[in-house]
């Protein structure tokens, strides 16, 4: 029988086994459309090791790359891009610093999620912090001051709208470095990023299956431009240092999936959505979280009406465009005040970012033609091809 993303059949053994495994799947989005359920043992949480890895080993590499290809070739483009991947790195090591701050080993054992899975969420956070010093270093030994974190809100309330916004938020993160790297000028900073883009690309896969989302839902990943990522990181930063760099973006006008009356709060699968730089959980069923054992989730599926709502009315005669895998796809709305609907494309699969356009912008988004977004909308993968 043929690999199906969308089946359940597995997506709890993280969680509820005790000799449990990190599907090898997780690691290898740009190489194979699916996969069967290959496996490779999970790292073994050590305390007393967790901290050896690489950073300074790795810093005097990063020297030498500066010495080799400057960070200021082609008018500073690559410290630019490399202090908008800090600041997006500073984000992430906060968040993941809070909540293991926030929450215990016990905590995650009482919502249904094992020892196991709380240690490799460790190591996630480990991964950010090394990001940050990496990152730091590069731009430290090219002569560069690298931005500091800032002040953030995460709005999360317990362990499972904690996962979800990770998942999201990892998503996001797999995506502005995939859409930044075309705008790295180094080969060898180039390398250092993709590399970063593949750990992140595992977060993204492991927390999707924790809140019992399709682990790979694309044979593609979504690269996202750098405005757009700032318009969705600037949800969750209250304020930065005055001696930042300032970065040369400017969020656009909010944009959030409309949800549709239902007695489901999950109505559509959608988990989370930022309207008004407002992130809002729909994980609840009569007021409990869903633990463990979730029941499968209204994701919506390609061919689907969707609405979104703006922060301001939309323009007649405006499209709403789909940002998923490889593609761009613009349909004209049907708008209505601060509300325009469209229905999903099919080849629309898994965390979708979306758009509303002032004219059809078809396989490259237009900055120039974007008037509201993005809102995140998760859609439900299609069954992959029998073999």
């Amino acid at each position: 029988m043929p690999y199906d993303r969308r089946t359940k059949s597995n997506k709890y053994l993280l969680f509820t086994r005790p000799t449990e495994h990190f599907p090898l799947t997780i690691i290898i989005t740009f190489t194979l459309h699916y996969i069967r359920s290959y496996t490779f043992p999970e790292r073994h949480f050590n305390s007393s090791t967790m901290m050896k890895p690489t950073v300074l080993s790795a810093l005097p590499l990063m020297a030498s790359l500066a010495k080799a290809a400057p960070l200021v070739a082609r008018d500073n483009i690559d410290a630019t891009v490399l202090q908008f991947a800090l600041t997006l790195e500073h984000l992430e090591n906060k968040f993941y610093n809070g909540a293991l701050e926030k929450f215990s080993e016990k905590d995650f054992n009482d919502a249904g999620y094992s020892s196991d899975y709380y240690h490799n969420l460790q190591y996630i956070g480990h991964d950010e912090a090394e990001h940050v010093k990496l990152l730091s270093g590069a731009l430290t030994a090219a002569g560069v001051t690298p931005v500091e974190e800032c002040v953030y809100d995460f709005p999360y309330t317990d362990i499972p709208s904690f996962i979800t916004l990770s998942s999201v938020l990892e998503g996001v993160g797999t995506s502005a470095y995939l859409g930044g790297a075309p705008l790295i000028t180094s080969k060898a900073y180039l390398t250092v990023a993709g590399s970063i883009l593949v750990t992140e690309a595992m977060h993204t896969s492991y927390q999707r299956a924790a809140i019992g989302e399709a682990a790979i839902p694309n044979p593609y990943g979504t690269p996202l431009d750098p405005t757009s990522v700032y318009t969705l990181a600037a949800a969750f930063i209250k304020s930065c240092p005055e001696t930042n760099a300032a970065l040369p973006f400017k969020p656009f006008p909010s944009l959030a999936v409309t949800p549709a009356e239902s007695k489901d709060k999950r109505n559509l699968g959608l988990h989370v959505s930022f309207g008004g730089h407002k992130w809002e959980p729909h994980h609840e069923e009569d007021g409990k979280p869903y633990l463990s054992e979730p029941k499968e989730p209204m994701i919506p599926c390609a061919g689907q009406t969707v609405s979104f709502t703006a922060e301001s009315d939309i323009p007649e005669g405006s499209y709403v465009t789909f940002v998923n895998g490889l593609g761009v796809v613009s349909i004209k709305g049907e708008v209505e005040g601060k509300t325009i609907s469209a229905a999903i494309p099919e080849t629309v699969e898994g965390q979708a970012y979306v758009f509303v356009s002032s004219k059809d912008v078809e396989a490259s988004l237009d900055d120039s033609a974007v008037l509201f977004g993005p809102a995140i909308l998760e859609v439900k993968p299609q069954a992959p091809t029998p073999y």
